[in-house]
């Protein structure tokens, strides 16, 4: 049985100050018709700052962030998509980026999924904002089957910061998914525990009217 999402929504509020205080915390969403609007080069954009963020500072990637637009010529997928070998192998030599080759090679290998999305949806935002929110987890797991690095919380920060309403598991939502008896798992990621988390939010959306990223930003803001 699905928790009541109140109690949750109750100790969150305790432990930020007040409900004003909360809802300040939720994050920004953009609408499908927005989503539909961001070009594909801010899709792969997006895309690689994720990968080069995962498990590095945060802070290093935003200062070096100007260097890899240049370096990865305005993140144009078509452009990304014909970098040589050769390429890659002296971008990874470069001091102004992030020197990992095999980060710096899934670039190239993103552009080409981004294409590959765009060419059969129209764009990659499309694709996106057309995803029904009930089945974040499969749009994640397409993420990380058809793109490159883009498994475990990667994916789940590329929708997040672009505005698709999206849950996140971080490891405060994993614990209050296991305090109220969602979860047995601390590291949810077989299938099924995957489908048990969809329907937990499912839920609580119905319970509450609020999106999912709210819901999960409380959620991580209700544990101690």
């Amino acid at each position: 049985m699905t928790p009541k999402f109140d109690s949750i929504y109750q100790r969150a509020v305790a432990r930020k100050g007040g409900e004003a205080a909360l809802r300040k915390l939720f994050p920004k969403l953009r609408s499908a018709a927005q989503l539909r609007r961001i070009p594909d080069d801010r899709w792969l954009a997006e895309i690689t700052r994720r990968v080069f963020c995962a498990g590095f500072v945060w802070k290093i990637i935003e200062h070096k962030w100007p260097h890899f637009e240049k370096a990865f010529k305005g993140f144009s997928p078509h452009a990304v998509a014909h970098m040589s070998d050769e390429v890659l192998e002296r971008l990874a030599a470069d001091p102004r980026i992030v020197r990992n080759y095999q980060r710096i090679k899934s670039v190239r290998e993103n552009a080409l999924f981004v294409l590959e999305i765009a060419e059969a949806h129209g764009s990659f935002g499309r694709f996106i904002a057309d995803w029904p929110g009930d089945d974040i987890v499969g749009l994640c797991a397409l993420l990380k089957k058809r793109g490159s690095r883009l498994g475990g919380i990667s994916g789940q920060y590329l929708l997040r910061f672009m505005g698709k309403d999206t849950f996140l598991l971080t490891p405060d939502v994993i614990t209050c998914l296991n305090n109220h008896g969602v979860l047995t798992s601390t590291s949810p990621t077989s299938k099924r525990d995957l489908a048990t988390i969809q329907r937990t939010f499912n839920a609580w959306h119905e319970q509450t009217g609020l999106p999912l990223s709210a819901l999960s930003r409380i959620a991580s803001c209700a544990v101690d």
